[in-house]
């Protein structure tokens, strides 16, 4: 229900734009959130967006990737800025119905998931 695209081989300092499509129910209301996973790493949050459009970022992307989402395309998209080598990882959307703040950084709390797509960032 959530696929994501847009990754690719990037060099360091360039931009790319991530799409997070769902399809079977609306998300409007829901949650959505980017995490990556880079070899040998745990899934790490990113960034996510509440339905009011409420943004929260990892220290390690803020000012660099903007999330945003677009209820009537049930899209969700994350820009990524001057790209650095430690960003390389696979990046997931996912979404949750609602959140606390307390678990919007948790990947355990998020229902549903993309399959991932890979962003490669060389030096």
């Amino acid at each position: 229900q959530l696929q994501a695209f847009g990754g690719g081989l990037v060099q360091a300092g360039v931009s790319l734009r991530l799409s997070c499509a769902a399809s079977g129910r609306t998300f409007s209301s829901y949650v959505m959130g980017w995490f990556r996973q880079a070899p040998g790493k745990e899934r790490e949050f990113v960034t996510a967006v509440r339905s009011g459009s409420t943004t929260y970022y990892a220290d390690s992307v803020k000012g660099r990737f903007t999330i945003s989402r677009d209820n009537a395309k049930n899209t969700v998209y994350l820009q990524m800025n001057n790209l650095k080598p430690e960003d390389t990882a696979v990046y997931f959307c996912a979404a949750a119905p609602r959140l606390i703040l307390s678990m919007i950084r948790l990947p355990s709390a998020y229902y549903y998931w993309g399959q991932g797509t890979q962003v490669t960032v060389s030096s």
